[in-house]
């Protein structure tokens, strides 16, 4: 049937569509392990869209369960190949949503988006960015929360190869070059660990890991190291053949074999045998020095945790077609419709919220009668109140930790025994949001702060209904959303709260009615096109040009990322004008992926004269006379215009930073290339500053 209904069909690679539904069955079927019924729903999740076959037909032919999920794929696809539609976090809600309906929905459609950035190839540039963008934002956090890891890695790579391809490339083609090297001191210290757990008659079978360049890179971003110093760019995992009873003795045996021999480093020992992850992930993380000095990590997990770590959920989700029980996964969607209920109307709050419990580390505390609570990194006593009941959480005034009195405003750590005090006269207040960190417990603080606000708010809901009426301007859902993003607010309500406090006037009013007027591409050349009536700007100044007419247009360049000639960039529109960011900018991923309404195509400009700011990093050995070799050849041998020096030295090691004024970005590896040329110097790298606004307040 998906056949008949491609036929003819070909995707933007060229390739006959139908291939892409078979793709798609295949992850399904070999790297989720989902059952005949996901398989089937997969190659025909395109049917309904893109053929006359009804969902009656479907459900006629292949019953009732495979025809809601190809009904549930299709509104997960509409909203998300719709390219008018202004808000992708609108998207994402949505697709979380489908989670409480049926889990395999989302599954499958991961396993499309996997597909489809497979073959990302044959996209435009723009397209390519969001896609990445979004998969890198929403697609990566929840394969990692589902425990579908191998998957999340993929994400992460592809994700990073299209947004930032001259850094992927560059970490490619290091590890290439280290993987010969590796594979054979891996091979050796194998052969060494698998004589000793043969020693003692253990059953098990040996794999070798290899990082995502992703996670290699975010590693040397989180912790300022070089590609070298990242010492688990490959590792070993020992799965043991063990039954259900016996399976933490022997893989806590394999431990005490290895550690017997090879020195481990205390403070990478992770275990999640005795405390598996929320997402049900076990296994027992060591980090030991191997032979030649060099650490390596190493993996302990039986047979059925390797499983369930390699499926994540998927091995629980056969339930639905086997008519088996799954306890683990209940709960887990339990959880999921939990954090999903009494949420923010706000879709990118929403998000945010949501995408904030995907990916959060935990810790776990304890009530005073021994009960273990699971909470994120940093959550406070409001939040285990809230985690307890609602209504304690509503009246917590206090809390004692391990015996001692502290603030609400406490970060928890594990370990912790918490004891609550309440009071009937406390309520939640403002600055709690500023210290809670689950999603329950800021969406009954907010929905209280709403409650107490609920009159103004009504009262100015009458305000801007009587307005727009004398306006002629319909409050649809649409107009609404209008209204939301210009007055950059989180949502309707605070629309009306603003005109209700007084806030907002009826002069703020007909500046909104004024600015939808002429369309949106018509209004953002009223908007920020330079008028006739100013003086010409000189040809140097047009260095920059946006949207599908290539116009100047009044612009900034973003502190965060301070664009020069020949970056790759972006324009992304803020209520006072245009910011311009490098697509490779620590916020891109979040703009690209979250604001999409806002971004503009842009590029440079040919004939461009103007001279930029950008600053240098360089370290290496010190020695006498080297900051006059580095002065000397930018200001007399190169003619720089050097802005500031700075350089810090102790105990023979130098660091140094040069803010100057450059032509593009090919002068400025020129420049870095003859600096680096100078003897002692070890690394000449482009500083990027950190963001100084947030991308939500834009």
């Amino acid at each position: 049937m998906a056949d008949d209904a491609h036929q003819g069909v070909k995707r933007k690679t060229g390739e006959p569509y139908i291939l892409h539904p078979l793709e798609v069955a295949l992850i399904v079927a070999r790297d989720i392990g989902l059952g005949p019924q996901s398989i089937a729903a997969a190659l025909l999740h395109d049917v309904i869209e893109d053929s006359d076959i009804t969902s009656k037909q479907l459900a006629d032919l292949f019953g009732d369960d495979i025809a809601q999920m190809v009904i549930g794929l299709t509104k997960i696809q509409g909203v998300f190949d719709n390219q008018a539609t202004s808000m992708q976090s609108e998207n994402f809600k949505k697709l979380l949503m489908s989670i409480s309906d049926d889990v395999r929905v989302i599954i499958i459609k991961m396993a499309d988006r996997l597909h489809n950035m497979r073959t990302l190839e044959g996209m435009p540039f723009h397209k390519q960015l969001k896609i990445a963008s979004e998969t890198l934002y929403i697609f990566a956090p929840l394969a990692h929360r589902m425990g579908l890891y191998n998957i999340k890695q993929e994400f992460e790579d592809l994700g990073l190869k299209y947004t930032e391809p001259d850094v992927y490339e560059e970490l490619e083609e290091k590890l290439d070059h280290s993987r010969a090297h590796d594979q054979l001191y891996l091979k050796r210290f194998t052969n060494n660990i698998d004589s000793l757990l043969r020693s003692e008659h253990l059953k098990f079978q040996i794999k070798r890991r290899n990082k995502g360049v992703f996670s290699i890179r975010r590693k040397m971003l989180n912790q300022h190291i070089g590609f070298d110093e990242v010492y688990d760019k490959f590792a070993i995992r020992i799965i043991i053949e063990s039954t259900v009873k016996k399976e933490k003795i022997d893989c806590w045996q394999a431990y005490s074999l290895i550690t017997s021999v090879f020195r481990p480093n205390p403070r990478r020992l992770r275990d999640w045998i005795t405390t598996p992850k929320a997402n049900g992930y076990e296994s027992l993380h060591i980090t030991v020095m191997g032979p030649e000095g060099q650490w390596i990590e190493v993996q302990i997990r039986s047979k059925r945790m390797d499983d369930a770590a390699e499926q994540g959920y998927a091995a629980h989700w056969r339930y639905k077609e086997d008519a088996s029980d799954s306890p683990a996964l209940d709960i887990w969607v339990n959880s999921i419709r939990q954090a999903i209920e009494g949420q923010s109307e706000s879709a990118i709050e929403f998000v945010d919220q949501f995408k904030l419990q995907l990916f959060t580390e935990e810790i776990f505390v304890f009530t005073p009668r021994g009960q273990m609570l699971t909470l994120p990194k940093h959550a406070s006593p409001i939040d285990m109140a809230f985690d307890i009941h609602s209504d304690i959480g509503m009246h917590v005034l206090g809390a004692k930790v391990n015996g001692q009195l502290v603030p609400l405003s406490h970060k928890l750590t594990s370990g912790d025994q918490v004891f609550i005090i309440t009071a009937d006269k406390q309520h939640p207040s403002e600055e709690w949001l500023e210290w809670v960190k689950t999603p329950k417990a800021q969406s009954k603080i907010k929905t209280y702060l709403k409650d107490l606000d609920k009159k103004s708010s009504d009262r100015g809901q009458r305000m801007v209904e009587r307005m727009a009426a004398k306006s002629k301007f319909e409050l649809n859902q649409s107009n609404s959303q209008k209204m939301v993003n210009y007055f950059s607010v989180k949502n309707q309500q605070e629309v009306f709260l603003r005109f209700g406090s007084g806030e907002y006037s009826s002069h703020d009013f007909r500046g909104f009615i004024q600015d939808q007027t002429g369309g949106f591409y018509k209004n953002l050349l009223r908007r920020f096109k330079p008028k006739i009536n100013l003086p010409i700007l000189p040809e140097d100044a047009k260095r920059i040009v946006f949207g599908p007419d290539e116009v100047v247009l009044a612009h900034q360049m973003a502190p965060c990322c301070s664009p020069i000639s020949g970056d790759n960039i972006f324009g992304y529109i803020i209520r006072d004008g245009i910011v311009v960011h490098r697509v490779d900018c620590k916020q891109a991923i979040e703009l690209q992926g979250q604001f999409a309404d806002r971004i503009l195509v842009a590029k440079w400009a040919t004939g461009n004269k103007k001279k930029f700011n950008a600053t240098l990093t360089f370290s290496g050995g010190d020695r006498l006379g080297l900051i006059h070799e580095v002065t000397k050849l930018l200001s007399n041998e190169l003619n720089v215009d050097i802005r500031s020096f700075h350089i810090d030295a102790a105990e023979g090691v130098f660091h140094g930073s040069i803010a100057l004024r450059v032509l593009d970005q090919t002068h400025l590896s020129s420049l870095a290339q003859r600096i680096r040329a100078i003897q002692g110097v070890t690394e000449v790298t482009r500083a990027i500053k950190q963001p100084i606004y947030q991308s939500s307040s834009l």
